[in-house]
Parts: structure tokens; sequence; C-alpha cells
């Protein structure tokens, strides 16, 4: 069902092309056929006209419900199933690498600056702060597959907007899965896609980023993708 949905996606402007061309090409037979009808002397040819007529005006309705359907399927369906569109963009620019990066040691300033910080705030390791920036599943060592849901905090003064990125282990070129622009405490981040990938080691991160641009480091997980039938 998603390698379809993928296709008429993928696809969309082409199909649109396709029935387009056909649209014309009946419209044309429905002129040239309508024109016989009109100056048709006989009962037979006037038959005839009336046939092709009818066939040019049905085929006109059935390529005018393809391309409804074709629509239909981008534009609500597609949407709504997970994995069919791994990666979208919001209304602003999210996956610019922000000119300017927070160190650790700027996470208190800003708190200090924009509200009164929580005393039980921890910052853990791989660059997760508890409450602020963190991916709570999938889990740092867990092995995944299929498409993954990813769940965990986006939540920094001046919230502007997170996105969470991969990268096969080793590798240093990221690759925005996902992004959002809506506070997120303990909750559903977006989802993870790993059915073309190669089964082995990744890194998951998550980079949330305030309206200003400036991001904090990013939580990084370390997981294992595995195909559906390895144990």
């Amino acid at each position: 069902m998603e390698q379809t949905l993928r296709f008429f996606r993928n696809n969309e402007i082409f199909i649109y092309i396709g029935l387009g061309v056909l649209i014309l090409w009946q419209i044309r037979k429905f002129s040239l056929a309508w024109s016989r009808l009109r100056s048709a002397a006989f009962g037979l040819e006037r038959e005839n006209a009336q046939s092709r007529l009818n066939r040019s005006a049905g085929m006109l309705v059935f390529y005018l419900i393809l391309g409804v359907g074709e629509f239909a399927l981008v534009s609500f369906i597609a949407p709504s199933i997970p994995g069919v569109i791994p990666i979208w963009t919001p209304t602003v620019d999210l996956f610019a690498t922000p000119e300017v990066t927070l160190q650790n040691q700027a996470i208190e300033e800003i708190l200090d600056e924009n509200t009164t910080p929580s005393p039980t705030l921890l910052v853990e390791t791989g660059g997760c702060v508890s409450g602020s920036v963190e991916i709570i599943s999938p889990e740092d060592g867990e092995t995944v597959s299929g498409v993954v849901e990813i769940l965990g905090t986006a939540n920094i003064p001046n919230f502007g907007f997170y996105k969470f990125e991969m990268a096969a282990l080793g590798d240093t070129s990221w690759l925005t899965v996902q992004a959002g622009e809506t506070i997120t405490t303990n909750g559903k981040l977006g989802f993870w896609d790993t059915t073309r990938l190669n089964q082995g080691d990744y890194l998951l991160r998550l980079v949330v980023s305030d309206n200003k641009g400036l991001s904090y480091p990013p939580c990084s997980v370390k997981v294992r993708v595995a195909s559906s039938t390895e144990p």
C-alpha cells in the first residue's frame, strides 16, 4: 500500500500531464463527433455520430475521475499514512543549518534569561536535556525496524522548531528525517521510515532551535536498524 501511494505521489506531475493529454484528445474527438452529428442527414449516420459522441463524453468523465482520484490520494490519503511521506517541509526553512550553535554552558544563560529553571533539571549524556531536549523512544542501543515512532521532548524557552536527523555510525553526513513546529513534552515527535536503510548501526539525533535560530546541543542515541525478519 505504501509503495503504491509513493508511486502516485512521486509521479504526480507526470500523471497529471498524461491525463491532460488524454483529456485534450477526447475533447477533440467529442468536438468532431458533435460536428458530424449536427451535419448528419441520415438515420444511420446520426446513430454512428451519436455513438462516437457518447463514447467521447464517457472517456472525458472517466479521465476527470482519475484526475480527482490522483489529487485525493496525494493530498489527503498519503499524508495520513505513516512512512509514505517521511520528510516534510514546514512553512519556514527548518532544514537549514543554524549559523550559531549553543554550547552546553549557554543553556543555563538562556534559562536564566527567559524562565526559572527547575532545580531537578539534569543534563544527560549524548547532549540530551531532561524536560527540554530528549529522545525517549527509541532508547540508546535499541534495535528497530520498519516505520519507527519517535517519542521525546522538544520544549525550550522561545521555542522555534525541532528536527530529528539520522546518520550511519561513523558517517558525518546527517539526513533530516522529519521536523515540527509544535512544543512537545514526552510525546510523539514524528516517524522514521527505516525500510530502505541497510542493516547496521545508526545515530538518531534531535535538534531543537529557538525562534532566533539558535540550537541547543543535539540529543543523540545509537540504534541498530534490522530487517523485520531479523531475530
